[in-house]
């Protein structure tokens, strides 16, 4: 008799305001969420599909039914070895990975009764506040989304033509900390003409500028911006931290992307030796994943985790904010209940 059991199934949660970046816009975020049971002890993960990744829920699902049987078999004693067993199971899906890489963590804390900053002897008090994302509009629809969700910390979707008109008429309205985010949607001639004025402007920082393999383009920036420069698409994996140093001033992890919560503890380590500042993003996940970053977030120098405020719908219930600031509960694990 196996000792661990899974289940899935596949959500659709839609945005209060259609989500517009660089590269698509999308009405509502599809995710897999898996369940993981252990002798009755049950841990849940989250994958958002994501389509500039290529990565279907339809994708995750077939992978997870081929092997079923074997993530079933593993004999779980703590996440960090499950994750490397689901690694080799699943190597060209860091998505899947990611989603039972989380319900493994979710199991582990609720067999230790805590939840996982705790098992890590962190404080969460030290946790930056999230910011909230303002994704690609017409100004007064962004503005609109501004007035709506008072904030200290908004995240500003650019890579369009009137986008730094766009960012001083926001600018008129609040003194909120901005940051920037491209989605890799400038060259170099006008990421370097365009973060002069957003400095102008009082942005933080500068996320994904340039393309992702534009590594030159890159250093040129590092060397010469009057804005730190944050890599997003450039930084996947863990040996992609190595590649990012002295081209970037910080590094954004995707639970998704890096494969889990096990590789992002090593990402954050490794960018830290380097002097590199750190951020988590989020990719639209619900209140689990929402709640797997916030158990990272003592750790970092900023935050991005605002994917269940820009939904109207939830598959339960977790973290809490005040004002951007993270509010934990005292439940185990992620620390978050379940709606499956």
């Amino acid at each position: 008799m196996n000792k661990m059991k899974v289940s899935y199934k596949k959500v659709a949660f839609p945005f209060k305001y259609p989500f517009t970046i660089s590269k698509a816009t999308k009405t509502h975020q599809t995710a897999l969420i898996v369940e993981l049971d252990y002798f009755g002890i049950k841990g849940y993960g989250e994958a958002p599909a994501i389509t500039y990744y290529n990565i279907t829920v339809e994708e995750m699902i077939s992978d997870l039914e081929s092997k079923k049987a074997l993530v079933e078999k593993f004999s779980f004693s703590d996440p960090e070895r499950y994750w490397h067993y689901l690694h080799h199971l699943f190597p060209k899906n860091p998505f899947l990975v990611c989603a039972l890489d989380m319900a493994g963590w979710d199991i582990y804390g609720k067999m230790k009764k805590k939840q996982l900053h705790q098992l890590w002897n962190l404080d969460p008090s030290t946790a930056p506040v999230s910011d909230f994302t303002i994704g690609i509009d017409d100004a007064d629809i962004m503005l609109k989304k501004i007035k709506e969700m008072p904030w200290p910390v908004y995240k500003i979707k650019v890579g369009f033509d009137d986008d730094i008109r766009n960012i001083a008429i926001l600018r008129q309205h609040t003194n909120a900390v901005f940051r920037v985010d491209a989605n890799a949607a400038w060259d170099l001639e006008t990421a370097m003409h365009k973060i002069n004025q957003l400095n102008d402007l009082g942005v933080e920082f500068v996320e994904q500028p340039l393309a992702k393999d534009d590594w030159d383009g890159m250093k040129v920036l590092y060397e010469k911006s009057p804005l730190p420069i944050i890599a997003d698409e450039s930084c996947v994996f863990e040996s992609d931290v190595e590649k990012c140093f002295q081209h970037f001033h910080g590094i954004n992890i995707k639970l998704t992307k890096c494969s889990g919560i096990t590789p992002a503890r090593r990402m954050i380590q490794k960018a830290k030796s380097l002097g590199m500042k750190v951020m988590v993003g989020c990719m639209n996940e619900s209140s689990i994943g929402t709640a797997a970053i916030a158990q990272l977030a003592p750790l970092l120098d900023y935050v991005d985790m605002d994917g269940t405020l820009l939904q109207t719908e939830k598959n339960g219930e977790g973290v809490k904010f005040e004002y951007g600031k993270i509010i934990y509960n005292d439940k185990p694990g992620l620390g978050v209940e379940v709606t499956f």
